[in-house]
């Protein structure tokens, strides 16, 4: 490591995983610590939009060609209405001459973060330590001290910033008495996934699908490995659930999509909290917070790790400028809470709540209206265009990037 006090980095999920990378290869020195003792492989966010792919390729290391080789391309996708059948599918090669990468990666995200520790191995001045939790941490105007607990009892160490990469839960956030705006939706989200080809038995069907209905919305998407289905469920008590996620459950959900006649293979179920929140803000003095330590919302679109992933570079970006080129830290990091919580409130938020609220229209005039105006967006060129440069994120990115 080099003389230079690293900048600690807690959480070694994509977004801690890419500001390591990125600093890194300026030559900065950075300790990534991760609690568990190996990555986690977890089905957690699986899609990568046009301008994180933008990012990765251009961050190097053959990490964007591994990636592109292991994923799924998903070059279009579709709203449909189950009860009628009408189907609004949008065509990202309209925007092909806005992006080198005019589709939605459908990868997990541990390929990404497993693909980018193998990395940090090349560079001398990167660290990352396993099995090695921050539990609390203390600044001082020259630096960091954090606090962790490792196998072989607590530590304390010694770093020029700490950045909060882990989670909703964070420490960092929390230590930091920042507060956590927002609210926790009613129902949960149950997310199945199963190898059976929905390919093959719906016409004309795209690897990412948002399907309405009066009874049960739900989503179907293909991940690079296997097709995941997410439906809503309203558990009350640990015993009901237990039954969502029981077999009799899953089974009558999956087959509510198509009844194959026998039971599907199930490879993974989980029951997970959905929340819209936003921290009061991405900085206390030498704390810093990316991704889910300071914004989380429900996953219809994808851009909860995106925009953790847009947060690292544009955190990176920063950091850069203040130890390497002497900038005012207080000016530069100014400028990266007002440019990425002003985008979660501003855009990822009021998006993914509104295309929850879509999704969950019960009113069947509603849903007819919201499937119309999908569907004559769809077939209009220039309308369909607009719609993708915002739901693929590079609009947001490029005017978060504007504001000073």
């Amino acid at each position: 490591m080099s003389t230079q006090q690293p900048v600690i980095i807690a959480g070694a999920g994509p977004s801690g995983c890419v500001l390591a990378l990125s600093l890194a290869k300026q030559g900065i020195p950075v300790r990534l610590l991760e609690k568990c003792e190996r990555l986690p492989i977890d089905l957690r966010a699986s899609t990568f939009h046009p301008p994180s792919l933008e990012m990765i390729a251009d961050l190097g290391d053959g990490i964007i060609e591994k990636m592109l080789a292991r994923g799924l391309k998903a070059d279009r996708y579709q709203y449909r209405d189950r009860s009628t059948g009408e189907v609004a599918t949008f065509d990202m090669s309209l925007i092909a001459d806005e992006t080198r990468f005019p589709f939605r990666l459908q990868l997990e995200q541990y390929e990404l973060t497993q693909f980018v520790c193998e990395v940090l191995q090349d560079y001398s001045c990167a660290e990352v330590r396993f099995g090695c939790e921050l539990i609390d941490y203390e600044q001082e105007a020259g630096g960091v001290t954090a606090i962790v607990r490792t196998g072989n009892g607590e530590e304390r160490l010694s770093g020029s910033y700490l950045v909060g990469a882990e989670g909703a839960r964070s420490v960092v956030r929390k230590k930091s008495g920042i507060g956590f705006m927002g609210f926790t939706y009613d129902e949960k989200f149950l997310v199945v996934s199963t190898s059976f080809p929905f390919e093959q038995v719906f016409e004309d069907f795209s690897w990412v699908n948002y399907v309405s209905d009066p009874e049960e919305w739900c989503v179907i998407l293909r991940t690079d490995k296997l097709w995941r289905v997410l439906v809503p469920v309203f558990p009350a008590s640990e015993e009901e659930e237990a039954y969502y996620l029981s077999d009799e459950f899953v089974q009558s959900r999956l087959k509510r999509l198509h009844d194959r006649g026998s039971d599907y293979d199930i490879h993974h179920r989980s029951i997970y909290a959905v929340n819209q929140r936003v921290a009061e803000t991405y900085v206390q003095g030498r704390a810093l917070l990316v991704g889910d330590a300071c914004h989380i919302n429900n996953p219809l679109g994808g851009m909860g790790m995106n925009g953790g992933l847009h947060d690292a570079f544009n955190l990176a970006d920063k950091l850069s400028q203040v130890l390497l080129q002497n900038a005012d830290p207080e000016t530069a990091f100014a400028v990266y809470d007002r440019q990425r919580r002003g985008l979660a409130v501003q855009f990822v938020q009021r998006h993914t709540i509104e295309n929850k609220k879509l999704m969950e229209a019960r009113d069947p005039d509603v849903q007819r209206k919201r499937q119309q105006m999908l569907m004559e967006t769809a077939a209009d060129l220039e309308r369909a265009r607009a719609f993708l440069l915002e739901r693929s994120m590079i609009n947001c990115v490029r005017e978060s990037l504007a504001v000073q």
